[in-house]
């Protein structure tokens, strides 16, 4: 069991809290946060509820991305963990139970920034627009699945002085069904749904925000 105890998570998101491993810099410990789960149970339609509490838990939800049909069966030195956090399992911690992956972190051995931060700083500048390209042309060669990808999900990297974007959270596919796993017309059309998407919220993202983001989505 990882002892959490007396440790401050170095990020929170709006259901997990991210440590840094205990006895390992280069990864990341994620629990759920407290009474997290129940919230989103009792927030849900019916319908949703009855798929029990696995629904609700984010580890569970990224352990099932991980199984995706693109991600069996690659090895270490696959092309598909340039752009993707690796993933080393489930472990029970002081505070519950944990998804442990790989750590991102920048040259000075800190967490990398989100592309949420970048973009606050540097706008959609000609290198940030390169490493989106790069990311997006990485989803369709290696066809990983992904829910809508958010900024603050996406973490810079450089790479010989050049940004470089890594998925850290969203894995998977936002579909009841699993077609897209499934066919090869369905897989290309989710893919490129999700890339659309995801320039229009990098768009929104840059923009006045005048609109919120639902606002911005039904316009587009």
């Amino acid at each position: 069991m990882i002892d959490l105890s007396g440790q401050k998570p170095f990020a929170s998101g709006g259901n997990r809290h991210c440590y840094r491993h205990p006895s390992d810099a280069g990864k990341c410990v994620k629990v759920m946060r407290t009474g997290r789960i129940d919230e989103l149970r009792n927030r849900a339609p019916w319908y949703k509820r009855l798929a029990g509490n696995d629904r609700f838990d984010d580890n569970l939800r990224e352990l099932a991305g991980y199984r995706q049909r693109a991600l069996r069966h690659v090895g270490d030195n696959s092309p598909v963990w340039r752009h993707l956090a690796r993933w080393y399992g489930l472990v029970d911690t002081s505070e519950g139970t944990a998804a442990v992956s790989q750590l991102i972190l920048d040259d000075s051995g800190n967490p990398a920034p989100t592309l949420e931060s970048y973009l606050q700083q540097h706008g959609l500048d000609a290198p940030i627009t390169a490493a989106l390209e790069q990311f997006a042309q990485w989803l369709w060669e290696t066809r990983v699945l992904t829910k809508n990808i958010l900024p603050h999900n996406l973490v810079v990297r450089m790479r010989d002085g050049t940004p470089e974007l890594v998925l850290i959270d969203g894995l998977g596919r936002a579909t009841l069904l699993p077609f897209p796993e499934w066919f090869e017309f369905s897989n290309r059309h989710y893919i490129q749904r999700r890339i659309q998407r995801m320039w229009r919220r990098i768009h929104w993202e840059v923009s006045d925000k005048s609109l919120s983001w639902k606002e911005a989505e039904r316009h587009s």
